[in-house]
């Protein structure tokens, strides 16, 4: 990288601009009573053995949902669950009755019946819409069909509004089209980060470089430290010739990459490795061949530590370990450092909201969002299809 690179990489430090619009709001919908509104909820919750294991989104979206059936209205509510067409959202409103009273109305061609049934004041759910192919194709024919069980629509499906599905940006061509309050909260929390309070701290972890270097290279200019943990760093690592042994790397190679030479970008001084039989500690010059990297080592801690109580606002998308192996101290380390922090602090990604709530931390958070992958998109474009599709009718 030139001097004459990093120049112009820096020289184009700026804010991340957004479509800071005012929404349309499900606060200001008037005459609510005895319309049948359309919701679109983020419900895609974790099932084991019939049973829902966590429930944070379902616990997001009661506020809605509460407030239209108490001005009400007759509220369908429509989500996904998981990937697969044969998963089901029963269990999921088995759990969500145990928070505010909805139905449970199966599977969409067998539903008009259920709906039309609906008192002023009731809800209720509707099956995977991932059971029908056309929702991820963002079929019309899809849509017309859900719009036909509403009389207005409300998105508080910030988690699953970067995708371009039949639910999120078909219906709102054929109804008029609101956000909820889940839905505006995680907006709202995500523009504040991005104009940050300085010094403003942006920690990265997860995988999948190739969908995440945009991101890098946009909040490098913006952050004043960004810090690189969980699988990522097994890229930069590869790129600058160290040995990562058997550790997980992304589609995309990074050697010769500005971002390799920018001074606010930090990585791991040590890592937590293992063969399969032992785990040990170590600098990341003395991984070996046959180890795997799965969490941030103690030393990395201590200069995250340090990052976290300096800061004033704090940015936090994965986790820095491999939970499915079981390397989940580094990312409860940081959990409890940035609850001790008086930074304002957002924080996103399913196993780090997790990691979060099971040590009983949530309320001492700035924000806790419902997103991974959405929290992303809106952090480096500003906007949403979902937004798109709404404000530009």
């Amino acid at each position: 990288m030139t001097m004459l690179d990093l120049f112009k990489f820096f020289s184009t430090r700026k804010e991340v601009t957004s479509d800071t619009q005012v929404l349309p709001s499900i606060k200001y919908i008037k005459d609510l009573k005895g319309k049948r509104v359309l919701l679109r909820a983020s419900l895609n919750a974790p099932v084991e053995n019939g049973k829902v294991t966590e429930t944070f989104r379902l616990e997001q979206a009661v506020e809605s949902i509460e407030f239209l059936k108490n001005a009400g209205a007759r509220v369908v509510v429509i989500a996904h669950i998981g990937r697969e067409k044969d998963e089901s959202l029963e269990p999921v409103s088995e759990a969500l009755s145990l928070l505010t009273p909805i139905k449970w109305g199966g599977e969409l061609s067998q539903a008009s019946e259920k709906v039309s049934r609906l008192e002023n004041g009731e809800a209720i759910l509707l099956e995977n819409l991932r059971q029908d192919s056309r929702e991820v194709e963002n079929d019309e024919s899809l849509a017309k069909e859900l719009s036909q069980f509403g009389d207005l629509y409300i998105n508080d499906a910030f988690s699953d509004s970067h995708r371009e599905h039949a639910s999120i940006v078909g219906v709102p061509k054929h109804l008029p089209s609101y956000f909820g309050f889940s839905f505006l909260r995680e907006y709202n929390a995500l523009l504040k980060v991005m104009e940050p309070k300085h010094p403003a701290v942006f920690i990265l972890g997860g995988a999948k470089f190739e969908t995440k270097l945009p991101l890098v290279t946009r909040y490098a200019r913006i952050y004043d430290k960004l810090f690189i943990g969980g699988a990522l760093v097994h890229d930069i690592l590869k790129a600058q010739g160290y040995e990562i042994g058997k550790s997980l790397v992304s589609d995309v190679d990074l050697t010769g990459n500005p971002i390799l030479e920018v001074e606010n970008i930090s990585v791991p001084s040590d890592v937590v490795v293992t063969d399969g039989v032992k785990r040990r500690e170590v600098g990341v010059l003395a991984v070996l061949p046959e180890e795997y990297i799965y969490d941030a080592g103690p030393q990395t801690l201590k200069e995250l530590e340090q990052l976290t109580r300096d800061a004033k606002t704090i940015l936090w998308n994965g986790p820095l370990g491999n939970f499915e192996k079981g390397f989940s101290f580094g990312t409860e380390t940081l959990a409890r450092m940035i609850a001790s922090s008086s930074a304002y602090s957002v924080v996103g990604g399913g196993d780090t909201i997790a990691a979060i709530r099971s040590l009983g931390l949530q309320s001492r958070f700035g924000f806790l969002s419902t997103a991974g992958g959405a929290m992303l998109v809106f952090l480096e474009t500003g906007t949403l299809p979902a937004i798109k599709a709404v404000v530009s009718k």
